[in-house]
């Protein structure tokens, strides 16, 4: 499930997406120096092996974690099971991607590179630099649990399927819920203050217009009665992905999200922010900004500021993934539904998200091992290891326990955090490798988190509302496209958030738009279009 502390980044496939938590270290285990392992000619490999090997295997992993990733319990296993040791060159979330580069500038490249980081520009200039190794037949010849995934879902292998028509990744697959009733298809969920309007008498807003009233209420009535006025009737972090207040879009047209893009049943592909209810949206926002209902922070601060006013719960409505991570698990906070904008407009927009990443984890030219790294790989695709690899392990005596184990049902049973925010214990024993978890592994494989669970159900109160049937699927562009796109979409998406929080604060919009609209243009507009409307159409086919 998506990491709800991580600081979303609007990036192009382009670019890695370093995600920042807190603190800096790193630690090169064993005797990894960045060169592949010795050619040890085994065929035929079935595990465990009769003489242990090592392979050299460059990952990432959270501050939290132990350095060292062979003092992770699902690790150690794993080396058990398979008498394979890996030697790790592991660096922390804050500098993996810096580090990444400078390895492999530098030649020193490892048999492999697990939570690899890869974006499809990585995957395409790194195979065409002799890095990295085509998988696609490693895959049928020697990795069962993951073809069969493949073999199953077509979609996926599509998916990971270069333009020239060759693999070179390994993916990561989470499935929770499907369609428009996925764990994904809203990102910057609204959470309303509910102990604020039962305190004064008032309703959960309907319409934009209830929603003003109310969030006046919450500035002038002490709904915390502490006789202070500090009450944040709304608050966010602008074009922060789950943290905007793009939801709030939905009702004045076709909405927002963030990558302002959205597809309309005809399957046209539509940029969101040259829209007339995009600017009647960012209106509505200046009003309330006007009338000091935002909070004015919330053009500038960041994750831990965000968050620390949360915990005070300080905020009568405020933006995010799950508000367990920010206000708590408890009945204080309760899903915002759709509302009326002033047409009757009632519209969640869709966010372009799947559980879905393409470049989990590669293998490098210097790999003189092939079948044994595939081999070892296809292990972690197996499902009760993959169930572990995303979430936490069992029969944990030095770290925080996600499941007990069911050994009559070979099942995996999620315990109770115990109000415990599910990203900070996971993050310590999981391993964020390439896995698949697919629906069918619910009350089979593994039990569904309580979060998850509980977030699909409040998901599903918002489907209904859902205009769009499809979303902006995973394309695999091109080199050549990438490299359009990105010279495009840098300048492209600066200029529109810069204006969006700009015009929220400033209320110019209906008299800049002729000028913004021309500047879209100038900035390349049509032809982003044109390459996304065609990755679209190929993809959809």
């Amino acid at each position: 499930m998506k990491k709800p502390k991580r600081l979303i980044a609007l990036v192009l496939a382009t670019g890695l997406v370093v995600v920042s938590l807190t603190g800096c270290s790193s630690s090169k285990t064993g005797d990894a120096v960045g060169l592949g392992s010795p050619a040890y000619n085994l065929e035929n490999v079935e595990f465990p092996l009769k003489e242990q090997v090592t392979l050299n295997i460059m990952t990432q992993s959270s501050p939290l974690a132990p350095q060292d990733p062979n003092e992770k319990l699902i690790y150690k296993r794993l080396q058990e099971k398979t008498n394979l040791k890996i030697n790790w060159t592991n660096y922390t979330w804050d500098e993996y991607g810096e580090k990444r580069n400078l390895d492999i500038a530098a030649g020193d490249i490892p048999d492999a590179i697990l939570h690899a980081g890869m974006s499809d520009y990585d995957l395409l200039k790194y195979a065409d630099q002799g890095v990295i190794v085509p998988i696609e037949d490693l895959i049928d010849n020697y990795m069962p649990n993951l073809k069969k995934v493949l073999d199953e879902n077509p979609e996926y292998r599509k998916m990971i399927t270069a333009p020239d028509g060759h693999i070179y990744s390994f993916p990561w697959i989470e499935e929770l819920g499907d369609g428009k009733g996925s764990i994904q298809t809203v990102d910057c969920t609204p959470w309303i203050n509910k102990a604020w309007l039962d305190e004064l008498g008032l309703p959960i807003p309907t319409t934009t217009e209830e929603l003003q009233t109310a969030l006046k209420a919450f500035k002038d009535q002490d709904p915390n009665k502490n006789g202070k006025a500090d009450e944040i009737p709304m608050s966010f972090i602008i074009n922060d992905g789950q943290n905007d207040p793009a939801y709030l879009f939905g009702s004045f047209g076709l909405g927002d999200n963030w990558d302002h893009t959205i597809v309309d049943n005809d399957g046209k592909v539509i940029l969101t922010a040259r829209e007339e209810g995009y600017k009647n949206a960012i209106n509505y926002l200046h009003g309330l900004y006007k009338e000091g209902l935002i909070d004015a922070e919330a053009f500038e601060q960041d994750w831990n500021t965000y968050l620390a006013k949360g915990k005070d719960k300080r905020y009568g409505l405020y933006f995010t993934w799950d508000k367990a991570n920010i206000t708590g698990p408890g009945d204080d906070y309760v899903l915002l539904p759709p509302l009326k904008g002033p047409d009757g407009t009632q519209n969640v927009a869709r966010t372009n998200g799947i559980g879905f990443d393409r470049g989990r984890m590669v293998i490098t030219t210097a790999n003189k091992n092939l079948e044994l790294t595939a081999k070892w790989i296809d292990e972690l695709y197996n499902p009760i290891q993959s169930v572990q690899n995303n979430w936490g392990t069992y029969g944990d005596d030095k770290q925080a326990n996600i499941f007990e184990y069911d050994e009559e049902n070979n099942m995996l049973k999620h315990l109770d955090l115990n109000g415990a925010a599910p990203h900070e214990v996971r993050q310590k024993s999981e391993v964020g490798g390439p896995l698949a978890i697919l629906n069918e592994y619910y009350g089979k494989v593994t039990t569904m988190p309580d979060d998850a669970a509980w977030r699909l159900e409040q998901i599903n109160t918002l489907v209904p509302y859902m205009y769009a049937e499809n979303i902006y699927p995973s394309v695999f562009f091109s080199k050549e496209e990438l490299d359009k796109l990105s010279t495009i979409q840098t300048d492209l998406f600066d200029y529109i958030n810069r204006m969006r929080a700009e015009w929220i604060v400033n209320g110019k919009a209906d008299k800049d738009w002729d000028a913004y609209l021309k500047e879209l243009d100038r900035l390349g507009y049509s032809q982003w279009l044109e390459i996304k409307q065609a990755g679209y159409d190929r993809t959809a086919k």
